[in-house]
């Protein structure tokens, strides 16, 4: 399909925007209806989503609102259960970890991440604890099946499709074809572009290195330094001139003469997510709310601790604790840590989430969305 179906869909936004797919919470429907609401493209991230939430989810946002809805999903490569050795270290950096959060406990919050009993003290607790996530990763699935998800969706499809780490299979696209719906692939490089100009996608996200959350890229071995990679106006411009599908510009852009000027380098259209974290709607943690408005010094990282592969987010006690750390695939990484995360949020505790956030963060503020969008239009024409 070429690119002129999701050039016609982009011409009639109010703004050139696509809210960014963000999974694990941020994209509720009552957060993409309101997207929807202000003339954009919403996202729901279902990376990680069964199938009928995905049906659920899309059949709800069409009740509330009309508007073009993308539905994002992840190409998880192959994985067999880990060695027995290395699980063991993976359990063991979190177990030491926890120790150091409660030597930090009563200085910071109330309530510990894991419950004690007159049997049990905190170290026994915390074994149990991660000992517990790592027997679900003893055998498959480790991921949820793209089949599966795709099929729930078919019959009701989204206005768009969209793929992180990887070209989708080919029976996706031409059964994407065939119900005329575009799909958009990330690509963290020229060379990832290219394959994708050949794939038969309709656009290309071309995401730069100050992206939030995690890095697109296709081959997790070649990747040995997350900064590796060009910013995001100058990555849209390399691409801009060795391909024939539109360019998406993503990663950085906060402010409305970022938008203009992405265009100016050659996108024809803008996917933005740390923008719209911080707004009211938003499914995010309160505690992840409050730093992304709050602290702009605190600053962000790259790191694997939490998922098993680079994603760029706020720096806290788990991300410094963590570095160097041995740590499992994605996502069997993301799998273990989730209890954890999990029950950090449970008790407001900020340093034990995993909170994605780009670089552009500091622009950050708690609003509606509507407040963001007019925002967002004035810089947009001012520009």
């Amino acid at each position: 399909m070429s690119g002129l179906l999701f050039r016609s869909i982009v011409e009639k936004l109010r703004l050139p925007i696509i809210q960014a797919p963000m999974a694990g919470g941020p994209c509720s429907v009552e957060f993409v209806g309101s997207v929807l609401k202000e003339g954009l493209i919403g996202s729901f991230g279902f990376a990680y989503s069964k199938p009928e939430t995905i049906c659920d989810e899309l059949s709800k946002v069409r009740s509330i609102r009309k508007g073009p809805v993308n539905a994002n999903f992840f190409i998880f490569h192959p994985l067999e259960a880990p060695a027995a050795a290395d699980l063991q270290e993976a359990v063991l950096a979190l177990q030491r970890l926890a120790c150091l959060e409660q030597s930090a406990e009563n200085e910071h919050h109330g309530q510990t991440l894991f419950e004690e009993t007159e049997q049990t003290n905190f170290e026994d607790a915390a074994k149990a604890f991660f000992e517990e996530s790592a027997k679900k990763l003893l055998a498959p699935p480790f991921f949820p099946s793209l089949e599966a998800q795709l099929d729930a969706l078919w019959s009701s499809p989204p206005d768009l499709l969209s793929f992180h780490f990887g070209l989708p299979p080919s029976w996706v696209l031409k059964k994407a074809q065939q119900i005329q719906t575009p799909v958009l692939v990330t690509a963290s490089s020229v060379d990832e572009a290219l394959a994708i100009d050949q794939s038969g996608a309709s656009a290309i996200i071309a995401q730069g290195i100050e992206a939030g959350g995690h890095r697109g890229y296709f081959d997790t071995a070649r990747l040995n330094d997350p900064l590796h990679g060009l910013p995001t106006l100058d990555l849209v411009e390399a691409i801009a001139k060795h391909v024939k599908l539109p360019v998406i510009a993503a990663g950085g852009i906060m402010q409305g003469g970022a938008i203009r000027e992405a265009l100016r380098r050659g996108a024809c259209a803008v996917q933005m997510g740390t923008a719209f974290l911080a707004c009211h709607e938003s499914g995010a943690s309160k505690e992840h709310k409050q730093l992304l408005t709050q602290e702009p010094h605190r600053g962000t990282v790259f790191t694997k601790a939490f998922s098993g592969r680079y994603a760029r987010g706020l720096s806290n006690r788990f991300t410094e604790a963590m570095k160097n750390k041995p740590v499992l695939p994605f996502p069997q990484q993301n799998s273990l840590t989730g209890a954890l995360r999990h029950r950090s949020t449970q008790i407001g505790n900020p340093e034990y989430q995993s909170l994605w956030a780009g670089t552009g963060y500091p622009y950050c503020r708690a609003e509606s969305v509507k407040d963001l969008v007019d925002r967002l239009e004035a810089g947009y024409h001012a520009a």
